[in-house]
């Protein structure tokens, strides 16, 4: 079993910078490829960005793609998302995800979950 503890997470004004963690309870290093996800009230949960087990390869959603960066700290079993030029549209709870697949997209070939944070961008 794996778990998942995000934070990070905040309101911040349009523009502006967050970086959320995601601490998890095992070795993720070669074992596991880390994915944040997020959902608003009005949307389905969507991908946001992943890192692969071996940390060399990464993935993003067009709509993050060069205001978002995924990374990973593998003596501290961490991943983070730093987000850069927040927009309103970014409001959503942040979700971070396990999967022994190399480089999943999709929130079914997620393994484990955290339980969100909250990201409120104000306009």
């Amino acid at each position: 079993q794996v778990q998942l503890v995000e934070s990070g997470g905040g309101l911040v004004q349009t523009g502006g910078s967050l970086r959320l963690s995601c601490s998890a309870s095992v070795r993720i290093s070669d074992n596991y490829a880390m994915d944040w996800f997020r959902q608003s009230p009005e949307k389905e949960r969507e991908f946001v960005a992943a890192i692969s087990r071996s940390g060399s390869m990464t993935d993003y959603a067009d709509s993050v793609k060069g205001r978002f960066t995924i990374s990973r700290d593998i003596s501290k079993n961490t991943v983070y998302l730093q987000m850069n030029s927040l927009k309103p549209e970014d409001t959503a709870v942040y979700y971070c995800a396990a999967s022994r697949l190399p480089l999943p997209i999709l929130s079914s070939s997620m393994d484990y979950w955290g339980q969100g944070t909250q990201v409120t961008v104000s306009s």
